[in-house]
């Protein structure tokens, strides 16, 4: 299987209003693949869509070789998702997390503890694991919520902003950890407005506007899209596609309090 994530003609509508509109494209196994996009394009609905939270209004997708609306338990089995909202209760420790996440996931015990023990050392958070995740920084919860989405050892793993909001070295180290991580064999989208990180981490970039695919490529080759600027960046391509006007987007929702739910659908990699 060449390719880890095939998506053709996905379409996502919320009543009359088209968030995912038509797109296609495919993920070849051991990659990452940058999403890029301004607010409100469609990234995290297609990353929802493809994680199973969301049915897909017309179109197919498979993920691992499954269908994600025949298929659901097979896909949710091997993927890993690090939502833009941490995934943790503030009142458990990093260890009593780790442990009720992977007992949703009916990991055994011993499994459990194993892979923490791993995670944990190789992401730096080892002496910290009978803290409770609260009094953590938002660094170190990231780190524990990579933890998290790593205890099934996916194939594929969805990261949704992973380092929004984090110092200089969390980001060094999660960055860092992330190609260590893919050269390992784990394929992995990556959701950023980060332009930097994602020049450092994928090897092909789609830019999605208004729901649609604007330009999918290679860094190197979407730069040269870009007429004019001796040695552009990726954002000099992103403003290029996506033009400079900001995007304010109400979400006409308030926050609500509190961790996830017991149970809720982005509780657990196997996302039930």
């Amino acid at each position: 299987m060449d390719n880890m994530i095939e998506v053709k003609n996905l379409t996502k509508k919320f009543k009359s209003f088209v968030a995912v509109d038509n797109i296609s494209f495919d993920v070849k196994k051991g990659e990452i693949f940058g999403f890029l996009g301004p607010n409100g394009a469609g990234k995290s609905t297609t990353i929802r869509v493809l994680t199973t939270l969301l049915r897909p209004t017309y179109g197919t997708a498979k993920v691992g070789g499954f269908d994600i609306k025949k298929q659901q338990e097979e896909v949710r089995e091997r993927i890993g998702l690090v939502a833009e909202k941490i995934i943790l209760y503030d009142r458990l420790t990093a260890n009593e997390n780790l442990n009720f996440f992977g007992r949703i996931n009916r990991m055994a015990p011993e499994l459990i503890k194993e892979r923490s023990n791993k995670w944990l050392k190789r992401l730096h958070m080892e002496e910290w694991r009978k803290s409770l995740v609260g009094t953590y920084s938002t660094g170190m919860k990231q780190r524990i919520n990579i933890v998290r989405a790593l205890l099934t050892e996916p194939e594929v793993l969805f990261l949704d902003e992973p380092t929004l909001g984090l110092d200089p070295q969390t980001t060094r180290v999660i960055r860092d950890f992330l190609t260590e991580l893919n050269k390992q064999g784990i394929s992995m989208i990556l959701s950023t407005h980060d332009m930097l990180e994602a020049d450092f981490l994928a090897h092909r970039v789609a830019i999605i506007d208004h729901g649609q695919i604007a330009a999918l490529d290679t860094v190197e080759n979407l730069k040269k899209r870009v007429k004019g600027v001796e040695q552009p960046t990726l954002e000099d391509v992103f403003l290029e596609i996506t033009g400079k006007e900001i995007r304010d987007i109400a979400t006409g929702r308030m926050p609500q309090s509190g961790g996830p739910r017991p149970g809720g659908g982005v509780a657990t990699n196997r996302v039930r």
